[in-house]
């Protein structure tokens, strides 16, 4: 079942987001063990690990993530979130129709990415527990990325449909997040501002600060 806060502190990351002297198991256990609240596993990039490489550290990842009572969310790949049973998966406009997942993920977290109005007005929300909204500022982890939106866009969704639960992702660091809160979004999600932070604990635990007041 779906909870909004999971979208408080929302680590994104796959390998080729993690800096080469940690593995990506140090990384999502030391940000376990800080309080993120979700993790999206999301294997993209040239050298991004295929089939079973990637089937394997999915599970692995899974793991962890349920030692520590944190959902997995899995990025784009239907046919790994089933196969793994993931507790959920994040689809972009261009990937599958969530119509479609949604009869493969019942009960399961659906995340659906919105950059703007005109990408709302054509998405089906029907089935999406949460819209991930942005890049909310410029982002180096994402190539094809659309024009940053900035966190005045959380505020016009947020007065169209209160309800929608809202996490912003794109370009987010600990010096920039107080313009979304106040936007209000229900969460960050963020991947290099974890995966290459010198003080993990740190930098999830003045993240969690903003969501705690």
């Amino acid at each position: 079942m779906f909870n909004q806060s999971y979208l408080n502190v929302y680590f994104i990351c796959g390998t080729s987001d993690v800096p080469s002297h940690r593995t990506i198991h140090e990384v999502l256990e030391a940000a376990l063990k800080a309080g993120i609240t979700l993790f999206q596993f999301r294997e993209k990039g040239e050298s991004a690990l295929k089939e079973n490489d990637k089937l394997v550290l999915a599970k692995e990842l899974q793991h962890l993530c349920h030692q520590y009572d944190v959902p997995f969310i899995v990025n784009d790949d239907v046919s790994l979130a089933k196969e793994i049973n993931a507790d959920g998966i994040h689809v972009g406009q261009d990937d599958a129709k969530v119509k479609e997942i949604a009869q493969y993920f019942t009960d399961k977290i659906i995340g659906l990415s919105i950059s703007d109005l005109d990408e709302y007005a054509k998405s089906d929300l029907t089935h999406v527990d949460y819209i991930g909204v942005g890049p909310i500022y410029p982002t180096p982890s994402k190539h094809d990325a659309h024009i940053p939106v900035g966190p005045e866009m959380i505020a016009t969704f947020k007065e169209m449909n209160p309800q929608l639960p809202i996490v912003a992702i794109g370009g987010i660091n600990t010096n920039n997040v107080a313009p979304i809160v106040e936007a209000g979004a229900n969460g960050i999600s963020v991947i290099s501002a974890i995966s290459k932070s010198e003080n993990i604990e740190k930098t999830v635990n003045r993240f969690k600060d903003f969501f705690n007041n």
